[in-house]
C-alpha cells in the first residue's frame, strides 16, 4: 500500500480585464490582417470626456472578430499585457508622408508585441481553437491535477503543456472509454508506477480498504525491486491475520507469479489488486513462490475485515510474585481508525500497570500517512516526525510539542521486517531518529514516496506521487528501507499469542528475552 496524503485546492483563474458598454466605444476600426491564422488584430478606441480632448485605443486580439464587450485577457504579468496607446485627435489635412512619419514607429512596436504575445499564448497557455466537449473538459480536468500535485516538475522530462495540446488533437475522446484510455495514458507517461488513473469502481474500492473492510484474499504486494531478490512477478508483503492467504500459509517475501493463469511479470500492483478482489465466496487462483517451492493455491475470497491493532499483556517470568507486564500491540495497517485504536490499546495496557511496549509493525504494508503522524505522536513527548519534500528540498515539516503523547516514557521496542512499508517506515523511522525506541527485525521495504487521492468530477479519480519523505535524521529510505538496531529470531511468531509465548519459554527456538529488549 501507499501512503496516501490530502488532496490540492484548485489555483485562482487568470485575471481577465473587459472592456463593457460603459466604455462608450465609438468605433470599431477595419481588421488589419496580421501573418497568424484566423486571428485579427483590431484596434478598439473610445471617446474620452470632452475636457480632455482625445481618443485612447487598444488592441483587441480574437480568433471570432472584435466587437463591444470582449474578454481582453492578462497573462501573468505587465509584459503580455496589452498597453493602450494614445492616438490624438486626427487633422483631416494631414499628409500621407506627415502620418507614416508619426505613426510607423507605433505600429512597428505595437506588431512587435503582438507577435511575441502570440509565441508565448501559444506555447504556453493556448488550447486547440476548436470547441472542447464534455469528455475533453474531463481530460483537461485530470491534466490539471496532475500538473498541481505531481512530485516532479519536469513531468518524466516532457513538455507537460505540449502533451496536453497533442493529446486534445489527436487522442479520441468522443466517449467515456476512450477518455478513460486518454488519461491512463497521460499518467502511464510519467513512467512513475505509483500515479494512476482509478475508474470509478476502483477508486470506491480504494476507498473502502482505508475504511476498514474489503472483499478479496487479504494480500498485500509490491513491487520486486524493493527486495534483493530479482524474481519475476510481484512480492507478497504481507498477509492480513486471518484471512484466506494468511489460513494458506502464504508469507512476506514470497513472490506471487500468476492470478487466474494471467503472469504478474509485467502486471502493475494495482490490476492485481483489483484481480484478487471480486465477489465474496467466489474463486481465485494464485501460483506463489516461496522459495524453492512454487505452489498453486484456490483461495475464496471473503470479508476481510481490517482492524489495525490487537493487543495482549504479556508476562516475563522471573524470581518473586511480581513478574514484569509488557504491552504488546500489533499494528496491522493504517486506515482511518487506526489512531484511535492505538490510543484505546495503550489505556488499556496502562490500567494494567505494564512497565515496557512492544509496537509490531511487521507485515503492515501502510495506508493513511496522517494517521502515521498521529501515532507517532502518541509516543513523542516533542521532535520532528517526518520531512515531506519535492524537487526543490523540504516542503514540510511534521512535529509534535507532546500534547497529545500517552506513552512517552515507558521503554518501547518496534519489530520490523521486509514487509513494513510506506507509512509503517514513517512511524519507525520518528521512533528511531529520535531515539524513543529500539527497533529489532530486517530492514523495512523501503518505500519513500508518498501518494494523494483526488477525486474527478464523475466519480474517478487519480493517485499521484506528490512527494518524498525524509526521516528525521534526513535519511531518504526509498529502495533502502529503515536498518535495524538488532536482529530477532527468524522464528519469532507474527500473532501476539505466539510472541508472548516466546518471551515466557526461554528453551525455545524463538526466545527472547525481554529484559534485554529495552536496552538502547
Amino acid at each position: 500500500m501507499e501512503a496516501l496524503l490530502t488532496t490540492f485546492s484548485t489555483p485562482p483563474p487568470l485575471s481577465r480585464i473587459r472592456i463593457s458598454s460603459s466604455s462608450s466605444i465609438s468605433r470599431v476600426s477595419s481588421a488589419q490582417a496580421l501573418p497568424f491564422p484566423s486571428l485579427q488584430a483590431v484596434s478598439l478606441s473610445w471617446r474620452l470626456h470632452p475636457n480632455f480632448g482625445g481618443t485612447i485605443s487598444v488592441l483587441c486580439m480574437s480568433r471570432n472578430g472584435c466587437e463591444e464587450g470582449n474578454d481582453f485577457h492578462a497573462y501573468g504579468n505587465s509584459s503580455h499585457r496589452l498597453r493602450s496607446q494614445t492616438q490624438w485627435r486626427s487633422n483631416p489635412s494631414l499628409q500621407l508622408d506627415d502620418f507614416k512619419e508619426r505613426f510607423s514607429a507605433s505600429f512597428i512596436q505595437l506588431l512587435t508585441w503582438v507577435m511575441l504575445f502570440m509565441s508565448l499564448s501559444f506555447s504556453i497557455g493556448g488550447t486547440p481553437s476548436r470547441a472542447l466537449n464534455e469528455e475533453n473538459l474531463l481530460f483537461l480536468e485530470a491534466w490539471r491535477t496532475i500538473d498541481r500535485a505531481y512530485i516532479d516538475k519536469t513531468f518524466n522530462g516532457q513538455s507537460w503543456f505540449r502533451y496536453r495540446e497533442n493529446a486534445l488533437r489527436n487522442e479520441p475522446m468522443n466517449t467515456r472509454a476512450e477518455t478513460y484510455t486518454a488519461i491512463k495514458k497521460m499518467a502511464a507517461s510519467l513512467d512513475d508506477p505509483f500515479t494512476r488513473f482509478l475508474e470509478p469502481e476502483k477508486f470506491k474500492s480504494l476507498r473502502s480498504g482505508t475504511q476498514g473492510a474489503l472483499i478479496g484474499v487479504g494480500l498485500s504486494i509490491g513491487y520486486p525491486a524493493g527486495l534483493s531478490n530479482s524474481s519475476s512477478g510481484l512480492v507478497v508483503i504481507s498477509a492480513t491475520p486471518g484471512g484466506p492467504a494468511y489460513r494458506a500459509g502464504i508469507l512476506s517475501g514470497d513472490i506471487l507469479l500468476a492470478i487466474d493463469d494471467s503472469s504478474t511479470e509485467s502486471m502493475t500492483i494495482y490490476d492485481a489488486a483489483e484481480r484478487l478482489q471480486g465477489l465474496d465466496g467466489s474463486i481465485v487462483e494464485l501460483v506463489i513462490q516461496s522459495g524453492s517451492e512454487t505452489k498453486h493455491l484456490s483461495l475464496k475470497r471473503e470479508k476481510v475485515s481490517l482492524n489495525p491493532v490487537k493487543a495482549k499483556l504479556c508476562k516475563v517470568p522471573r524470581s518473586g510474585i511480581d513478574s514484569p507486564k509488557i504491552g504488546y500491540i500489533k499494528l496491522t495497517t493504517f486506515n482511518q481508525n487506526a489512531s484511535g485504536a492505538v490510543r484505546e490499546a495503550i489505556e488499556t495496557l496502562r490500567s494494567n500497570n505494564v512497565k515496557a511496549f512492544v509496537l509490531d509493525l511487521r507485515d503492515n504494508s501502510g495506508g493513511l500517512f496522517p494517521e502515521g503522524v498521529e501515532i507517532a505522536k502518541l509516543w513523542l513527548d516533542k521532535g520532528v516526525i517526518v520531512y515531506i519534500c519535492d524537487s526543490r528540498g523540504i516542503r514540510d515539516i511534521y512535529d509534535t510539542d507532546g500534547s497529545s503523547a500517552m506513552a512517552s516514557s515507558e521503554p518501547l521496542a518496534v519489530l520490523v521486517n521486509k514487509g513494513t512499508a510506506s507509512a509503517s517506515e514513517i512511524l519507525v523511522g520518528a521512533l528511531k531518529d529520535n531515539k524513543r525506541a529500539a527497533v529489532f527485525g530486517e530492514p523495512t521495504y523501503g518505500k519513500g514516496k508518498i501518494q494523494s487521492v483526488f477525486q474527478l468530477s464523475d466519480g474517478s479519480g487519480l493517485a499521484i506521487t506528490v512527494a518524498r519523505y525524509e526521516t528525521p535524521s534526513h535519511t531518504d529510505i526509498d529502495k533502502v528501507g529503515v536498518i535495524p538496531d538488532h536482529p530477532l529470531p527468524t522464528s519469532l511468531p507474527v500473532d501476539e499469542e505466539g510472541f508472548c509465548g516466546c518471551l515466557q519459554d526461554p528453551s525455545s527456538a524463538c526466545y527472547v528475552d525481554g529484559s534485554q529488549m529495552f536496552l538502547r
